[in-house]
């Protein structure tokens, strides 16, 4: 076995690559190493945006089913915003869904349908951050930028043993990693970093006995890989409340109303409701005889937990509601509604 001095600094790069060769993840959007084929920018990017916030396991069917349906950047420009939002429905973090649409079709209109493959070009376009522009530069046009995303961070605190907290600790991460990305494949070396993190290098149990960079960790010498990296104490998160109303008509219909672009859940189709807070005020769409759930629907989103009360009731086919539409048995899809709005549903059906 190799000891810690028989990897320097500067061959850190090499050795991953070398690791990366042998076992990298077979991944839809991914183009395997020795292939030398160049990656679609368009899937790099659908990827990567489908991966903010989300695990690869989740984002799997969601690529398939989009890259089947828009196989171009042009495609998905051409598409109407609610079959997108739809396709979309379930995935989360729904103003991505809004900048896929924004940027596929700045891309058509202004670049001919070609990604730019520069860093601050990318960061111009609509949604793409810092990190996704540096994703696309680096995995889709080999461009030496420095990727930063969770398994990154995690394998750099580790490697050079920082207890500084998250996200205090950030500049000194990325600069460490800023270090050790090589002009040579950098594409690869990106992907080798995050595959690291996420197949080994975990978040628990890290596994550094097979780990190809087990010599050179200073937390796996130091016997604090494990508590790695540290993060700042999370403000407990608030509990809103909320009623919303499953309204079917005779015929089948449901009411349905698309919520604004701008907000929570931006653009989904849903349910109507009360605005949320601590004290819900009751906002039934129209008159009926409503019945309520003796179940409420929960929902965690990033920085509160929602609880909504299910109120329900079956009107006639001439009623008019003051707000939303309704919607055909035969073109409403529950996979369509977002989780939130599908609980809902789903605790309606089983009721």
């Amino acid at each position: 076995m190799r000891d810690e001095e028989s990897i320097p600094a500067s061959s850190i790069a090499a050795t991953l690559l070398d690791w990366y060769d042998r076992h990298a993840r077979v991944l839809p959007w991914r183009i395997p190493p020795g292939d030398t084929r160049m990656p679609d920018p368009y899937r790099v990017w659908l990827s990567e945006v489908m991966l903010q916030q989300t695990t690869v396991a989740a984002v799997k069917d969601y690529f398939h089913r989009f890259t089947e349906r828009w196989p171009t950047v042009s495609d998905l420009a051409a598409a109407e915003d609610a079959a997108v939002m739809g396709e979309w429905a379930g995935l989360g973090y729904y103003a991505r869904a809004r900048n896929l649409l924004k940027c596929a079709r700045v891309v058509t209109d202004d670049h001919g349908g070609r990604f730019p493959d520069t860093h601050d070009a990318l960061l111009a376009l609509p949604g793409i951050g810092p990190y996704t522009a540096a994703a696309i530069s680096a995995i889709a046009f080999n461009r030496p930028e420095t990727v930063m995303d969770g398994n990154v961070e995690r394998v750099m605190a580790r490697l050079y043993d920082i207890h500084t907290p998250l996200p205090a600790a950030k500049p000194e991460l990325r600069a460490h990693a800023a270090a050790l990305t090589p002009d040579r494949r950098p594409g690869d070396y990106a992907q080798a970093v995050m595959d690291l993190g996420a197949t080994i290098c975990t978040p628990k149990s890290p596994a550094c006995g097979i780990c190809p960079l087990r010599a050179p960790c200073t937390a796996r010498r130091q016997g604090t890989a494990a508590l790695l990296p540290r993060k700042s104490p999370k403000k407990p998160k608030p509990t809103r409340q909320g009623i919303i109303y499953l309204v079917r008509r005779v015929d089948g219909a449901w009411l349905l109303e698309r919520r604004p672009d701008k907000g929570l859940l931006g653009g989904m189709l849903g349910w109507p409701g009360s605005e949320w807070g601590e004290a819900p005020t009751e906002a039934p769409p129209l008159d009926a005889e409503w019945t309520t759930l003796p179940a409420q629907v929960r929902h965690t989103f990033t920085h509160f937990h929602l609880v909504l009360t299910v109120r329900t009731a079956v009107v006639a086919a001439d009623a008019r509601p003051t707000t939303g539409s309704f919607l055909g048995i035969d073109a409403f899809r529950p996979s369509d509604l977002p989780t939130v709005m599908r609980k809902a549903f789903d605790l309606w059906r089983g009721a």
